[in-house]
């Protein structure tokens, strides 16, 4: 007996969606490191690399990423900076600290995201269309040892940057920070100048700034404020990405165009012609997924190597 065709149809449509499905469940743990130059340091400067990790996202049974992670450290990075959320359950905290254990002896920089607060929990897909706190306005108790990871963090000697600003001196450079806690949830402060804590007339070599979600007003304030180079995560690089077209949504009101990558803020990249008056900004599409939905196409988890370079 002839199969009908609409049955034929339905049954090429479902082999398709399973394909797809099992694809991005791979694709997930396709970890992927990206290199990108930005031409921010003085003129005659030596190379100055900088390793971006963020939402790691992390799982006490996620030993392959751990591994993963561990191995960056021989890339030699000189400055590590996270922008948050590290971690996915309420028991991840020695796997995090497992993972970035290689880079805290170097310095280093790095805000919360909402999943350092709150545990992540089962969510409506069609509420990533919309433009809303990840609490919903709905406040609950914290159930993740943010407090615990970032006081391990500051021990280490790297600087907290949740509103706050900082300088340092690194591979001889001065290189001056300012951030804000994550603007999804509300927690965003931009701070006020005066609570710089360099010395006072000597120009940084560069100003870099650090958020987790790179909502418009964080990065214009960064911008008026004379950051060089702008750090963020958040956006998952859109995590599902129709190949040719890409991203759909950025998790914020950041347009889909710099979901994940360097752009400029608030136009065109500034070494191109008309963007002498924007600011650099890199958008890590991140290393995890919420456990509740634990898929990726075409947008591969990522850790980023920026490579900070003298100004042509």
């Amino acid at each position: 007996m002839a199969i009908p065709r609409a049955v034929k149809i339905a049954g090429a449509i479902g082999a398709a969606g399973a394909a797809g499905l099992a694809w991005s469940l791979w694709e997930a743990r396709w970890y992927a490191l990206r290199k990108v130059e930005v031409p921010v340091l003085p003129a005659g400067q030596e190379d100055f690399r900088v390793l971006h990790i963020s939402d790691l996202h992390l799982l006490p049974t996620d030993e392959a990423k751990r591994r993963w992670v561990r191995r960056l450290v021989f890339y030699d990075p000189h400055l590590i900076i996270n922008t948050g959320d590290n971690m996915a359950h309420a028991s991840a905290l020695s796997g995090v600290l497992d993972a970035l254990a290689p880079f805290l002896v170097r310095p280093g920089a790095f805000v919360m995201g909402s999943n350092d607060y709150y545990g992540p929990r089962p969510k409506n897909p069609a509420k990533y269309l919309r433009h809303r706190s990840a609490l919903d306005g709905m406040p609950r108790p914290e159930d993740i040892p943010g407090d615990e990871l970032a006081s391990v963090f500051e021990n280490a000697g790297w600087l907290n940057l949740g509103n706050l600003r900082a300088e340092q001196i690194i591979d001889g450079r001065r290189v001056s920070f300012v951030g804000t806690e994550d603007a999804h949830i509300s927690r965003d402060r931009f701070p006020a100048p005066e609570s710089h804590g360099g010395e006072v007339g000597v120009e940084a070599d560069v100003k870099i700034g650090v958020t987790h979600a790179p909502y418009s007003h964080v990065l214009q304030h960064m911008k008026d404020d004379g950051v060089d180079v702008a750090f963020a995560g958040h956006t998952h690089g859109g995590q599902l990405a129709i190949p040719g077209y890409g991203a759909l949504v950025t998790n914020c009101d950041l347009d889909t165009g710099r979901v994940k990558g360097l752009h400029g803020w608030p136009g065109p990249r500034p070494d191109a012609p008309g963007g002498e008056d924007s600011m650099w900004l890199h958008v890590s599409a991140g290393l995890g997924t919420s456990p509740f939905t634990p898929v990726r196409f075409a947008c591969r988890p990522e850790a980023s190597l920026v490579t900070l370079t003298a100004r042509k």
